[in-house]
């Protein structure tokens, strides 16, 4: 690594010394003499006697007059006349030379139109066009769920962590040597995923919850080697990972049924494996035991999707037997974004390791026998087995994980319990709150977070909450859920008391009902296992600590800060500070991805602009920005 940054600075002094080497040094004068200042007066006096007689007129042109804060002004480090050079030194007068002799005419573009934007936008410009769009974005509080929550970013990692090009440019650590502080905190990510999940090992991190769930697919395909065809799915799953699930197997020819939980049909012998949801996705906390053991004695294994919230109050996938375990990180410090992006994970037991998709980070030693992180079981993956390998995923959402390990070593296991326990705790006060109050039904099973309601007139509701700008989730024209997060409020909760008195009076406020409140998890799903116990995730509780640990790590790291980023087309792309400001700005930030659409209409409007640019530039038609990542647009293609 020191060796990497030595280079580094040593190119950097020769560009330095080069680009002076033409030009004289300054020589500072100690005192002015009197006859000199006498000299220089006398002629600051002649030059004014004649400057009229001698000024000459000038035009100014157009090119001088436009803003100079472009982006190729700002980002691209060579000038005209360096290009020039570079052309000559290649055996041509200029670039355009260059390019007619490498391109031929008949294949090149001769115009092409972005309409508003064929001038293109100075940086000043980019920033203006995105705060109007962004106020075309409406926030309304959303209590949707379905595994999209609003979220605390600390700020020392919104900070140091997403808003650092030390962190936020440089993605896959394939040079060990130069990216020990990212390696380790993509290990405190596996960590945390395989603690809170109670499984030997986790991957460093997939897209999202919904193409892990396809990935679980697969790898229970593969442990089958493929003579199981079918795929069970609960219908108490997100219906987007049912969705995601269900366009993937097409493509494998597997077959997919979705069904009860307690329908699952085994008889044919040709299941190789089922996902179910824990929590379910309209909130229900169900006990797996039994049902992994029956789909264990019929050779089926049992893929969980979970919340990791929700694992530091229940039961652990890995203690009721489940095979592989599935999720997203999002609600550990990442926001919702509209929809992403987030860091997925996967974990499993180390019997299926050589079939798990994306990068395991592993502990070794160096060529002086001291420990030492680097990628492992690298002969899974696309980049060595190429059409054999077990999955396309590379290092997936990189940024998100390491922000959601760094959020997990920050609140620490006491930390994230107590955000739990409040976020159950607000669930349970407005589900004894709605109760009282009479005017709707409480379903009575276990719950987290998510309270199921059943009414005469869902959508009735649902207005109620939007003139009071709530999002809830409708389920049918009978039933809404409420999911709670750790941005609620007990005031919040009021509001919510409000939308659902149908005009009565509230007698009660959340806050006089908390003493009332019980745990609602059957004492036989509350976790009693430990987690998080390495030191990393009990030691940096402080800003002033998770700050130093932030940078102890980046320090190991080689990146844009420093120089270019070898290996890796992602690694190579240069985020620029313009580009990456409005991803915090609370009205990208903070929209849920099932908001209704006329709340998201300067995404709308930014969708529209950049599919019409990259139409422009492709000659396609249309375009999908549905995929959340070069892995999933390679399916979407094949699809």
């Amino acid at each position: 690594m020191e060796r990497a940054r030595r280079l580094a600075n040593r190119a950097i002094l020769k560009r330095l010394i080069s680009s002076t080497k033409d030009h004289s040094h300054s020589r500072c004068l100690s005192y002015v003499s009197h006859s000199f200042a006498r000299t220089k007066q006398e002629n600051l006096i002649g030059n004014n006697r004649h400057h009229a007689s001698n000024v000459t007129s000038r035009s100014i042109s157009v090119e001088a007059l436009k803003p100079s804060d472009t982006l190729p002004r700002r980002h691209n480090s060579a000038t005209s006349d360096e290009l020039t050079k570079m052309a000559q030194t290649c055996g041509f007068g200029n670039v355009n030379s260059l390019i007619d002799a490498t391109i031929p005419k008949s294949i090149r573009r001769k115009e092409m139109s972005f309409n508003t934007f064929d001038e293109g936008l100075t940086e000043s410009e980019m920033m203006v066009h995105m705060r109007s769009l962004e106020s075309k974005n409406k926030c309304f509080k959303s209590y949707i769920g379905m595994g999209y929550y609003n979220t605390h970013v600390p700020p020392v990692i919104l900070r140091n962590i997403m808003e650092n090009p030390a962190w936020y440019t440089q993605y896959t650590p394939y040079q060990a040597e130069i990216s020990q502080g990212r390696l380790e905190s993509l290990m405190n990510y596996q960590t945390m995923v395989a603690d809170l999940t109670a499984l030997p090992m986790s991957n460093s991190s997939l897209l999202d919850e919904g193409t892990a769930a396809a990935e679980a697919m697969s790898m229970c395909n593969n442990i089958h080697r493929g003579k199981r065809k079918t795929f069970a799915i609960a219908n108490n799953c997100h219906p987007q990972t049912i969705d995601i699930c269900m366009t993937r197997a097409t493509g494998f020819g597997i077959k997919v049924v979705v069904v009860d939980v307690n329908d699952v049909d085994y008889g044919s012998g040709d299941v190789c494996g089922v996902l179910v949801q824990y929590p379910g996705t309209e909130g229900e906390v169900l006990d797996y035991g039994e049902f992994v053991k029956e789909a264990h004695a019929h050779g089926v294994k049992v893929v969980m999707a979970t919340d990791l919230l929700a694992l530091t109050m229940l039961k652990p996938p890995g203690e009721l037997g489940v095979d592989i375990v599935v999720g997203s990180t999002q609600r550990f410090g990442v926001p919702m974004g509209y929809g992403g992006p987030h860091a997925g994970f996967l974990a499993t037991s180390q019997e299926y390791k050589r079939l798990v998709p994306g990068r395991i980070i592993g502990l070794s030693v160096d060529s002086c026998g001291k420990s030492a992180l680097r990628m492992a079981l690298q002969t899974r993956e696309q980049h060595i087995r190429r059409d054999k390998a077990t999955s396309n995923i590379c290092t997936a959402q990189a940024l998100l994980a390491n922000m959601a390990a760094m959020y997990a070593v920050y609140h620490g296991p006491e930390g994230l319990k107590t955000i739990a326990q409040r976020v159950h705790g607000l669930a349970g006060v407005f589900a004894l709150g709605l109760k009282k109050l009479g005017t709707v039904e409480v379903h009575d099973h276990p719950f987290f977070d998510t309270v199921k309601i059943k009414t005469t007139d869902a959508q009735e509701i649902a207005d109620v909450a939007h003139k009071n700008e709530i999002n809830l989730r409708v389920v049918d024209g009978n039933t809404i859920t409420v999911a709670f997060d750790e941005t609620t409020t007990l005031e919040d909760v009021d509001n919510l008391f409000k939308v659902f008195s149908n005009g009565k009076h509230v007698s009660f406020t959340a806050t006089s009902l908390a003493p009332e409140v019980q745990i609602a998890i059957p004492s036989g799903l509350i976790r009693k296992s430990p987690y998080l116990t390495h030191p990393i995730f009990n030691m940096y509780h402080t800003e002033h600590e998770m700050l130093r640990y932030i940078h102890r790590l980046q320090a190991k790291d080689l990146s844009l800060c420093h120089s270019m980023i070898p290996l890796g087309s992602c690694t190579m792309k240069l985020n620029a500070t313009t580009e990456m400001m409005p991803v915090t700005w609370p009205n990208f930030a903070n929209i849920h991805p099932f908001a209704p659409i006329e709340q998201a209409q300067g995404y709308q409007e930014m969708f529209k602009n950049l599919g019409s640019l990259l139409c422009a530039i492709t000659g396609f038609d249309s375009f999908s920005l549905q995929p959340n990542a070069g892995a999933a647009g390679e399916y979407a293609g094949l699809m």
